[in-house]
């Protein structure tokens, strides 16, 4: 993403203890591996290669880089005698780890056409058979944990991969689509509701138990003041209605560098809509279809939420605001959907809050910063989330694209203000 939130570490960890690699640890790592797979399945070579904008990365790229976690940081210092796949992949698929070598520039990453998408199927392979080899034997507690990491890091390239795709196929004049059938239209998700939350001091971040990117923790008491949430997401009907009411024109309702957005963009609704006779019409990864009224909007920059928020007399709530409110109620694991996000009635209603995780990512109003008391790991773990806490703002839940077990109340998503490519949408808040 830019920088999705990952934490990725160096290769020089000390060796602990041996222990053998448990049957869930092998059985998830060949999970999450052929879901990789499976999501490029639907795509020719052709398409894995094109690169559409500089925040887009190939598909074939993604199953490289995935695959060039694990040989670096597992297999090459952990392994004997491990020799890498090829010389020239650490140099092409390394994304921006400065301590681990020199990288190939990422807006450039459309100009690789070699190797091939097929060549890269290779590599993966390989780098499966080791890594096989690899936790069928003793390993210590650290390379566990680099392991997990690194699945967890490739369940962030699965949702990019499927973001960046879409990006690809839309700018095709063809207007492909990456699945073969039509969306279900959306049941009306209802009136939104306000919930009035409490002030108070309360604890947030991670708590230790379980997996979480460094970014997450430490786990602090954070003051918040009575406030309210919507209970659902901002729809496509109610975005309809700021568009007709000139919310794309109206520099009062945008943040100065928002509005400078809207004019040298030319923005006038969410990345993907155009309107098509009288008819708004959204591009989806089932093709161009008319825009679904009942469906959480998507697609939107922080910059669009904060308008938005403004014309409806609210405002986005704080990561604080809305982790307490989530950590109050049952998490229910959400369902994965290429197709894209929508209601999902009494499957997503696991308390007052609804629509949490599983269809779209929420913006916040949060810098994303450190927590009290962060200090970014040594290596190449502080490399990637300690060095972009600069210039962009949090979201938080998860979206349709988010793989299985890849969504928690405590993960922080990050993007610059003005990304839009994302699955991106708004839950509104308001003072009490």
């Amino acid at each position: 993403m830019p920088p999705p939130t990952t934490a990725e570490t160096t290769a020089d960890i000390p060796a602990d203890a041996p222990a053998p690699a448990s049957p869930t640890l092998v059985g998830r790592y060949h999970e999450v591996r052929d879901l990789t797979e499976e999501l490029a399945a639907p795509l020719g070579p052709e398409d894995q290669t094109v690169q559409t904008m500089p925040d887009v990365s190939p598909t074939k790229w993604h199953r490289a880089h995935t695959t060039w976690f694990f040989e670096t940081f597992v297999l090459q210092p952990h392994r004997g005698g491990y020799q890498p796949f090829h010389e020239a992949f650490g140099y092409l698929f390394n994304s921006y780890y400065e301590t681990v070598g020199a990288r190939h520039t990422r807006a450039d990453r459309g100009q690789i056409t070699r190797p091939t998408a097929s060549e890269v199927g290779s590599y993966r392979e390989a780098v499966d058979r080791s890594m096989a080899a690899t936790l069928s034997s003793d390993i210590g507690e650290a390379v566990h944990e680099l392991v997990t990491l690194g699945l967890h890091h490739e369940q962030q390239h699965q949702e990019l991969l499927l973001m960046d795709i879409k990006h690809v196929l839309s700018c095709n004049p063809l207007r492909p689509a990456y699945l073969a059938h039509d969306p279900q239209r959306a049941a009306d998700p209802g009136p939104l509701r306000w919930l009035d939350r409490p002030g108070g001091i309360v604890a947030v971040g991670h708590d230790g138990d379980g997996f979480a990117y460094d970014n997450e923790g430490p786990r602090h008491d954070t003051l918040l003041r009575p406030h309210r949430l919507a209970d659902r997401l901002v729809t496509n009907g109610e975005w309809q209605e700021f568009v007709a009411d000139g919310g794309y024109q109206r520099p009062e309702l945008w943040l100065s560098d928002g509005w400078a957005e809207v004019q040298a963009g030319g923005w006038e609704a969410p990345l993907y809509w155009e309107q098509v006779g009288d008819a708004w019409h959204e591009f989806t990864l089932a093709g161009r279809h008319e825009v679904d009224p009942h469906r959480p909007v998507v697609h939107v920059s922080h910059y669009e939420a904060d308008a938005f928020a403004r014309w409806a007399g609210a405002r986005l709530p704080t990561e604080q605001e809305w982790e307490a409110a989530v950590a109050a109620q049952p998490f229910v694991e959400p369902t994965f959907s290429a197709a894209g996000p929508h209601p999902r009635g009494a499957e997503g209603a696991v308390g007052p809050l609804r629509q949490a995780f599983g269809e779209v990512w929420q913006w916040t109003a949060s810098a994303y910063v450190g927590f009290p008391g962060y200090t970014p790991p040594p290596g190449a773990v502080g490399e990637y989330n300690g060095k972009f806490m600069s210039g962009q703002v949090v979201l938080r839940g998860s979206s349709c694209a988010t793989p299985p077990g890849h969504a928690r109340a405590t993960y922080r998503n990050f993007f610059p203000p003005r990304a839009r490519w994302a699955f991106s949408g708004v839950r509104l808040a308001a003072d009490a």
